[in-house]
């Protein structure tokens, strides 16, 4: 019987923090190093036994070609793996970019953009006041809405007679 494991579950949510990130890529890293160190000692010890064991019966051509295909693919393998462990770098800095100094960057934007708006309301109406740029208006005569209502009967009046 297993006995359930003190740690908790993993879940890719851990890695939207940058640290969990940093610490998770530096594990896979040292894992890959760790594999490509295994493929380069057994392809050395797979070189240093076909050239102190050369196979016999075979010229000098086809036992370099047969070495040539043994040995081949540990190089390619461990190429690989090398090349995955650098990528881990990329993985770290793309990850970091787009989940959190794009994201702080943008909403700081955004907070830039309504912080004006917020701070220059006016106190009595709540509406954003005007910006500097906007012409200044004549103050508006002080009318009652009646005396709109028949000024604008009798401009009527004038149009249609």
């Amino acid at each position: 019987m297993s006995t359930p494991s003190s740690r908790p579950e993993w879940s890719g949510d851990q890695l939207n923090r940058p640290e969990m990130m940093e610490a998770w890529t530096a594990q896979l890293r040292r894992v890959l190093s760790e594999h490509a160190d295994y493929v380069a000692r057994t392809r050395r010890d797979a070189e240093a036994m076909w050239k102190a064991n050369p196979p016999e019966g075979y010229g000098t051509f086809e036992a370099w070609w047969r070495h040539i295909w043994v040995t081949g693919p540990f190089a390619e393998i461990q190429d690989h793996i090398e090349k995955a462990a650098k990528l881990t770098f990329a993985l770290e800095a793309r990850y970091r970019r787009g989940r959190h100094e794009i994201p702080a960057k943008r909403q700081a934007a955004a907070q830039a953009r309504q912080a004006p708006a917020l701070t220059h309301r006016t106190e009595s109406t709540g509406r954003p006041a005007q910006s500097r740029l906007a012409e200044p208006r004549a103050p508006a005569p002080e009318v009652g809405f009646m005396d709109m209502i028949h000024k604008d009967r009798g401009d009527r009046r004038k149009r249609s007679a």
